[in-house]
């Protein structure tokens, strides 16, 4: 392996000094570099929609997406995973992120995890990954061996694979049917793909994520209708979210929640259609849990 080769190794001339700099100029020059980020990630539209599709597609047929990542894009996968059920109501086994080296390498570096291709294979062979499910890889560098591995898997079950990362022509780009590679150029810091590369790849798991999850039918206009009342603020949220939606006061919400068990879509779908909890449900189901197909035949109420 060349290392000189990989741009996310690459020395930046813009931070040369960054040193010496006052504080407030170190971070105007991270800020300037972070700027980057968001058209580097631009540039991979075309093939973000691509594997949104794909995700939604498997996720709808009861397929899982799972993320496989070593050191921070391993971290960033497991996040993005674990984010999944409280702000979407999704089983908590539909999306999953894997970490070289387990559980423990999400707060501690385990050195060599991330250079065992076997490793990789063996992961998802432990979640009983298939055909029905989709792998996204995601490595910066585009060469880390856990996520070869992994992705190599993937593809011998007949799954689609998709490669997330800061490499263009790396050797993930060359072995997944979808690949997204935002180059936002070298690091602030040599090396530190924790930075730049980090939160490009952030980016692209927060498009794939939420856009599937959209393509499911767990967001209403653009709010997040299948949030999970788990706690005060999630309770909160879940009242405002149905007023907003139906044009009820926040206190009516409240009361038409209290009676489906506190799940905003059926609220919604109850107080628009003015059923009862098992019709709205019902109709919810005929429809995919897609509240906009089931109001299709009617107006949509407007407010403020």
């Amino acid at each position: 392996m060349d290392w000189n080769s990989i741009l996310t190794e690459e020395r930046n001339p813009d931070t040369l000094d960054i040193d010496t700099l006052t504080t407030l100029d170190m971070v105007r020059r991270i800020n300037r570099e972070d700027k980057k980020v968001a058209e580097s990630v631009e540039e991979q539209l075309e093939e973000i929609a691509k594997a949104v599709d794909i995700i939604a597609g498997r996720m709808e047929s009861g397929g899982r997406l799972v993320y496989i990542g070593a050191g921070t894009s391993g971290r960033l996968g497991v996040l993005d995973a674990a984010e999944c059920p409280p702000t979407f109501s999704a089983d908590p086994s539909q999306v999953v992120g894997l970490i070289a080296g387990g559980e423990r390498a999400m707060f501690t570096a385990i050195e060599g995890a991330e250079d065992s291709d076997s490793l990789g294979e063996e992961d998802l062979k432990r979640i009983g990954f298939c055909d029905r499910d989709v792998a996204v890889g995601i490595a910066a560098s585009g060469r880390t061996p856990y996520v070869i591995g992994a992705l190599k898997y993937a593809r011998s079950t007949g799954a689609p694979t998709i490669g997330v990362s800061c490499c263009p022509g790396s050797e993930i780009t060359r072995i997944t049917d979808v690949s997204i590679s935002p180059s936002p150029g070298p690091e602030v810091i040599t090396g530190s793909t924790r930075m730049k590369s980090g939160t490009a790849q952030k980016m692209v798991l927060n498009m794939l994520s939420t856009c599937a999850m959209i393509r499911l039918g767990k967001v209403y206009g653009n709010l997040m209708v299948d949030v999970k009342a788990s706690n005060e603020k999630l309770i909160h949220r879940c009242e405002r979210i149905v007023a907003v939606a139906t044009g009820m006061s926040e206190e009516q919400a409240a009361e038409c929640l209290s009676r489906c068990g506190y799940r905003s879509k059926t609220a919604i779908v109850m107080h628009l259609k003015q059923v009862d909890a098992a019709e709205a449900d019902r109709l919810l189901m005929e429809n995919g849990g897609r509240i906009a197909a089931v109001m299709a035949d009617q107006d949509l109420p407007t407010s403020a």
